[in-house]
C-alpha cells in the first residue's frame, strides 16, 4: 500500500510548477485529445472522445491517423451520424479499417453499442450516470457498469481485450483517459460531464505513468494493473485530494515530447 513520502510538500510544489508550465493546449499535440476541441456539442464530443481514447495505444502517429479516419466517416456531427446509422452501415463502412490489433469490426461494435446507449439514456453521460453512486469511493463501479453496456449483446464474446473492465482487475487506461477528458475541465481537458466529483477519478495508468508512480514513491508494484493504478491515484490524492488526476497530462508529456526531461524536473525524488 502507498505511504506518503516525507518530502510530499516539496513534491507537490514541483508538480504545481510543472502543471503551470505545461498544462496548456500548445503542448497537447501529438495527442488524440486534440480531436475533442473541434466539437462544441457535448453529444458529439463524448462520441469522439470514446473513439479517440479506445484507439489510444501504439505509436502516436498511427493513433492520430486511425482516429482521424473514423471521425472523417462520421461527418460533421458524430451524434447525428450514429442516430441515423444501421448496424450494417457501420459494419460495411469500417470493414477495411484496422488499428494495430483492432479491426473495423470492433469499432463498428463499439459505435453500435454507443448508439444503443444513447437511444436508451439520451447520451453516453446518461449511460455512465445510470451506474454511478455517490457513496462509491471512486468511479470504478460505475465504469464497470459502463463497460458492460458498451459490450452489448453483439460484442460481449470478443471484446475483453479491446474493452477491458475494472471488475476483472484491468487498469483500464484508455477508459480512465476518456473519463479524464470528459469530467475534468481546464485549459487541456475540455470536460462537459457534470455530477462526477474530480476526486473520484482514477489515474490512466500507462507505461509512462507507471514509471512516474514508482519514481515518486507511490507504488512498488511491477504490474500495471488496477491495484497499481489505485495505489498511484491514492498517492496523488494525498497531495491533491480534490483532483488526483490533475497532473496526469503534464507527467505523460515526458514520454511523448523530446523537449521535456524528467531527470531535470524530478532530480532528488529517485
Amino acid at each position: 500500500m502507498f505511504s506518503p513520502a516525507p518530502d510530499s510538500g516539496c513534491m507537490k510544489e514541483r508538480l504545481e510548477e510543472l502543471y503551470a508550465a505545461y498544462n496548456r493546449r500548445s503542448f497537447v499535440h501529438p495527442d488524440p485529445l486534440e480531436f475533442l476541441y473541434d466539437y462544441e456539442d457535448l453529444r458529439d464530443r463524448e462520441i469522439v472522445a470514446l473513439v479517440a481514447s479506445s484507439l489510444a495505444y501504439g505509436k502516436v502517429e498511427q493513433i492520430l491517423k486511425s482516429v482521424s479516419a473514423i471521425i472523417l466517416r462520421m461527418g460533421t456531427s458524430p451524434f447525428d451520424f450514429l442516430c441515423s446509422s444501421s448496424f450494417e452501415t457501420l459494419h460495411t463502412g469500417l470493414e477495411n479499417f484496422k488499428h494495430r490489433f483492432t479491426p473495423g469490426a470492433d469499432i463498428s461494435l463499439l459505435l453500435w453499442s454507443a448508439r444503443t446507449m444513447i437511444l436508451e439514456h439520451g447520451s453516453l453521460h446518461g449511460s455512465f450516470m445510470a451506474g454511478y453512486r455517490d457513496q462509491h469511493e471512486t468511479i470504478l463501479p460505475a465504469l464497470s457498469s459502463f463497460v458492460t453496456l458498451l459490450h452489448g449483446d453483439r460484442g460481449k464474446c470478443c471484446w475483453s481485450g479491446f474493452l477491458p473492465s475494472p471488475a476483472r482487475g484491468s487498469a483500464c487506461k484508455r477508459l480512465n483517459l476518456f473519463l479524464r477528458w470528459m469530467v475534468r475541465e481546464d485549459e487541456v481537458d475540455p470536460g462537459g460531464w457534470r455530477g462526477i466529483p474530480l476526486s473520484k477519478l482514477v489515474v490512466p495508468l500507462d507505461t509512462h505513468m507507471h514509471r512516474m508512480g514508482i519514481m515518486l514513491g507511490f507504488t512498488k508494484r511491477k504490474q500495471a494493473d488496477l491495484r497499481t493504478a489505485v495505489e498511484i491515484t491514492r498517492g496523488f490524492r494525498s497531495m491533491c485530494p480534490e483532483d488526483p488526476v490533475r497532473y496526469d497530462f503534464v507527467l505523460t508529456r515526458f514520454g511523448i515530447r523530446s523537449d521535456m526531461d524528467y531527470e531535470i524536473w524530478f532530480d532528488g525524488f529517485h
